[in-house]
């Protein structure tokens, strides 16, 4: 073969293979751009039943709306908030929702969580219940008496907090450390004089065991729902956390306006009845806003007391988790 020849064949190949990265680069960048155009960011969001995220993925708003601004949302269902905040800290979820209490212990124990909403009080349906047929009439009379508390949860704080209230300490009652539905069980038997818990034990114990609130929340605690990310994942994804706060509150702002939907959605996803649901429901308010200097006083609270009873061994301060207004 000529010299000229090969020369000429070298340049066809150099051509051909030109092309072919040229046709590879643009289905690449095609392909590329259609995904970004079409494709959605995926935000999870850890949650616990009868809470609002239950009731937003119950209804399916919060959904088509999130996706209408390019995220899909997957929903993790949990049964505590202790495990909520070790799948945050791990990253298995962005968002968790919990109590009052586990976010506290979470910051104490070095988890860098942001606080990103809270919701309306939930004081009326927490408290302590005791049989209608005891003598005890206030709170000093839990003195000597054994209460059943859920460690780590919202019960604990409010127990501890109504036994301040009426003078009292952890030391004058017997705390009995035991989940939820364990209490029940031994509060339906007497093995436990008292038992502090939230909705919708309470509501079930007032109309299926004979139980009273020797006090709710009130003046004690509002045992609030929170919503909380990392804060290394909240700084980089406001406007997730924008159209979050703002679809939820949609939908407890329809949670207010239809109570019966929601006593069905709650029946059927707490699997208790509707008139425990309906309880539940008609002494409370559904809402959502953003985190506020309200609600970083009431974490503070709750984050000084249990370092003073040494359930933490941390200091914790509220308002450093995040920028508050």
């Amino acid at each position: 073969m000529s010299k000229r020849k090969r020369n000429l064949k070298k340049v066809l190949i150099t051509v051909v293979l030109m092309f072919w990265a040229i046709v590879a680069f643009y289905g690449f960048k095609q392909t590329d751009a259609g995904q970004k155009m079409s494709g959605e960011t995926t935000v999870t969001i850890g949650y616990q039943k009868g809470d609002p995220f239950d009731i937003a993925k119950a209804r399916g708003e919060f959904v088509k709306k999130m996706s209408a601004k390019g995220y899909k949302v997957n929903f993790k269902e949990f049964q505590d908030g202790n495990s909520l905040m070790q799948a945050l800290k791990a990253g298995s979820i962005d968002y968790a929702r919990t109590g009052d209490t586990p976010p506290v212990t979470a910051l104490s124990s070095g988890t860098k969580l942001t606080y990103i909403a809270g919701s309306s009080s939930k004081a009326k349906g927490s408290g302590i219940l005791v049989k209608k047929s005891s003598s005890m009439s206030s709170l000093s009379d839990l003195k000597g008496k054994k209460i059943a508390y859920t460690k780590g949860t919202s019960s604990q704080y409010m127990v501890i907090s109504a036994l301040k209230k009426a003078g009292l300490t952890t030391s004058d009652v017997t705390l009995v450390n035991m989940d939820q539905s364990s209490a029940s069980i031994a509060f339906s038997k007497g093995k436990v004089d008292a038992w502090a818990t939230w909705d919708p034990y309470t509501s079930q114990a007032q109309l299926t065991q004979n139980a009273k609130l020797l006090t709710n929340g009130t003046g004690i605690t509002n045992n609030r729902d929170y919503i909380l990310s990392l804060q290394s994942y909240a700084k980089d994804h406001t406007e997730v956390s924008k159209y979050l706060i703002k679809y939820l509150q949609e939908d407890m702002e329809w949670a207010n306006d239809h109570h019966s939907e929601v006593i069905t959605m709650m029946s059927k996803s707490l699997k208790v009845s509707k008139s425990v649901v309906k309880k539940l429901v008609e002494r409370r308010t559904f809402s959502i806003s953003a985190m506020n200097s309200t609600y970083v006083k009431e974490e503070q609270q709750i984050a000084d007391l249990f370092y003073e009873e040494g359930l933490i061994k941390n200091k914790v301060n509220i308002s450093e988790s995040g920028d508050y207004d």
